[in-house]
């Protein structure tokens, strides 16, 4: 069974926003997911968890993106957005990154190693100068929306 952690921030405001895309993946993951082996969300302590005969899903609950290595002590894939990659765009690579990812940084400083794999999900499509910290909470309009879920879609293929 693998385990796959969506990065994100808990909250109704922090929905839809681009650094919310890894939990936004785990999401649609689980949609396709739905059987009689799947019990739905449910909430363990900081987190909710998604459980099939296939996967183990996880994404925050209360804990925010820079915190999220308190998750885990363990797991197979990291799912999160990446301003490294441009929006529509994905890679799927073990122990590579982003340059700076303060929630990817706090799973490596849990786990102790950077040998895991990452579900990159691109999310820049920056027209005008913003700095990353202030784009990445910003929301998806709805052309970038369909943009991610086509990319979704693609990811969850290789996966199901």
């Amino acid at each position: 069974m693998k385990i796959i952690l969506g990065l994100g921030n808990p909250g109704v405001e922090y929905a839809n926003t681009r650094h919310n895309a890894g939990v936004s993946f785990v999401g649609k993951l689980a949609s396709l997911s739905v059987d009689q082996s799947s019990y739905g969300w449910r909430r363990e302590k900081n987190k909710m968890v998604f459980k099939t005969d296939k996967f183990t899903l996880i994404k925050t609950a209360t804990v925010f993106m820079n915190e999220s290595g308190n998750l885990i002590s363990k797991l197979d894939y990291l799912a999160h957005d990446d301003l490294d990659l441009k929006l529509g765009q994905y890679k799927i690579q073990k122990g590579v990154g982003p340059k700076v990812h303060n929630g990817v940084l706090s799973v490596e400083n849990t786990l102790k190693t950077k040998d895991f794999w990452r579900i990159r999900i691109g999310i820049d499509n920056r027209t005008t100068p913003i700095d990353g910290e202030t784009y990445v909470l910003q929301k998806f309009p709805p052309d970038e929306r369909k943009i991610l879920d086509g990319v979704f879609e693609k990811i969850c293929n290789e996966f199901v």
